[in-house]
């Protein structure tokens, strides 16, 4: 197997929509000696004035504008990791210009999340969470004879956009009611997407709706199975775990190594290898995304993501030394994922941390430059990212994931108390709240406010006795609302 960083003429790629994390990776990776020359095409939903494309974006006028961009310039490998718009857009171009990935329609199965539900039902049963296509426009009136509470979310969407868990019919009634900017923005990003399902996969049927799931209880750990494909065969890569703002759906940090015992990390290896089997993904990296319930010691899917996880690359790079944004262009050059460069690991255990609001008087002002400073004086390995937001653009944080994330650090350490002693220092230096248990007393405190202003807002509903949502296969979604 070829040197994945030749001594010869390195080789041209196209990297897509890389910002954020796969930005960094794509600048670091850029920089070692031989490695390939990177061309870059796409932009950055979450600024200004990138995301002024938005309104034009199309699927395949983009892939031909990248294949004939690919063809002029030779490139050997065209990869992207962003989930919106970026997966889909490289499956393309590699279709168009002949080079290794995986079948756009492979990348559809994934994202469209009710055509992948019904795909999980048949192969991996056991891993399913009961669901139901929603069967009402944005803003039209909700059905009548759901059963509740049912947990909603957008059939194409990212970053657990709109997913929410709803009690009664007028609060799923609220959360499909949107404003003219808002629709505006919903239809253009699931446009592009279902533009192209309604000419490669029509069966999968349209992305402009809501699926409903039945709820997990609280207790219920989260985890991400992340891993690589190579010519079909399905490689594990680890589990991060997943750690919650108590009482909500919203992500506190994100750990590795997982505690999750070997044995279950096995069983949703397995499910992934028949899931990912069934979609006909046979190329590239991938992130799973499941529940499991140490109590009843069951596994249940949340979704499948044909692309790395950006976020968790810099896990693996700090504590076994792995680049999963390097292994991915090895796979995209058709070559070996392990044969990609690797660093020495610096940690035992490595963080996300994810600091986040649940109401807009709560939110920290930014880093000053002396409080970034601060940081990288005392933390040199600290990765930090701040996204300010104000006006419409954070009133729509809160309204569509329910709290605003103003910014992530990722630090490692030795051990898991040793982490949290950095975390707690690497916090107070830029003003923000450390991401653990006893630091979200104001976070129970703005939920107990969101739910008492819900209970007002629906006082003349009333939510049944808990029931479950039937499978897709079963020909009714319940009783009484």
């Amino acid at each position: 197997m070829p040197s994945f960083f030749a001594p010869s003429t390195p080789a041209r790629a196209g990297w897509l929509f890389a910002y954020d994390w796969d930005r960094l990776a794509l600048q670091r990776l850029a920089a070692r000696v031989g490695a390939p020359r990177f061309d870059h095409a796409g932009f950055d939903l979450f600024s200004f004035p990138s995301n002024a494309h938005l309104p034009f974006y199309d699927h395949e006028r983009f892939a031909a504008r990248q294949a004939a961009r690919g063809r002029r310039a030779r490139w050997r490998a065209v990869l992207s990791q962003q989930e919106h718009f970026g997966a889909l857009a490289a499956s393309l171009v590699a279709e168009q210009l002949g080079l290794p990935g995986t079948p756009p329609e492979s990348i559809l199965a994934a994202q469209h999340k009710l055509h992948a539900r019904r795909v999980l039902q048949q192969v991996a049963p056991e891993a399913n969470l009961p669901f139901a296509g929603l069967d009402a426009a944005y803003g039209d009136d909700m059905p009548h004879g759901l059963h509740y509470p049912a947990f909603v979310k957008p059939v194409k969407a990212a970053f657990s956009v709109l997913a929410r868990e709803v009690g009664h019919r007028a609060a799923l009634q609220a959360h499909t009611r949107f404003g003219g900017r808002e629709l505006w923005i919903i239809r253009r990003l699931v446009e592009p997407f279902d533009r192209l399902c309604r000419a490669r996969l029509p069966e999968a049927g349209t992305a402009h709706r809501m699926l409903l799931e039945e709820p997990v209880p609280a207790r219920v750990a989260q985890y991400n199975l992340d891993g690589w494909v190579d010519n079909g065969h399905v490689h594990p890569l680890g589990v991060v775990d997943a750690v919650m703002y108590p009482g909500t759906q919203a992500f506190m940090r994100w750990e590795y190594p997982s505690r999750l015992p070997e044995r279950v990390q096995a069983r949703v290896l397995g499910v992934a290898r028949r899931f990912l089997r069934a979609i006909g993904y046979r190329h590239g990296m991938f992130n799973l995304e499941f529940f499991h319930d140490a109590a009843t010691d069951r596994l249940s899917v949340i979704e499948c993501n044909p692309r790395l996880a950006s976020q968790f690359g810099d896990l693996y790079r700090r504590v076994r030394g792995l680049d999963p944004h390097a292994m991915a262009v090895a796979l995209a050059l058709g070559r070996d994922a392990l044969s990609a460069p690797r660093c020495e690991p610096s940690a035992n255990i490595a963080a996300s941390l994810v600091y986040r609001a649940f109401d807009a008087a709560s939110v920290p002002p930014a880093p000053s430059a002396r409080q970034a400073a601060a940081l990288a004086r005392a933390f040199p390995d600290a990765l930090m990212f701040s996204f300010p937001k104000s006006g419409a653009a954070l009133a729509r944080d809160f309204k569509w994931t329910g709290s605003h994330h103003y910014g992530f650090v990722h630090l490692g350490a030795v051990d898991r108390q040793q982490l949290r002693e950095r975390a707690e220092r690497a916090s107070a230096l830029l003003g923000w709240p450390a991401p653990y248990l006893d630091h979200t007393d104001a976070v129970g405190a703005a939920l107990a406010a969101q739910g008492a202003q819900a209970a007002q807002t629906a006082h003349a509903a009333r939510a049944p006795a808990p029931a479950s949502l039937p499978h897709a296969m079963t020909p009714a979604l319940g009783a009484s609302d």
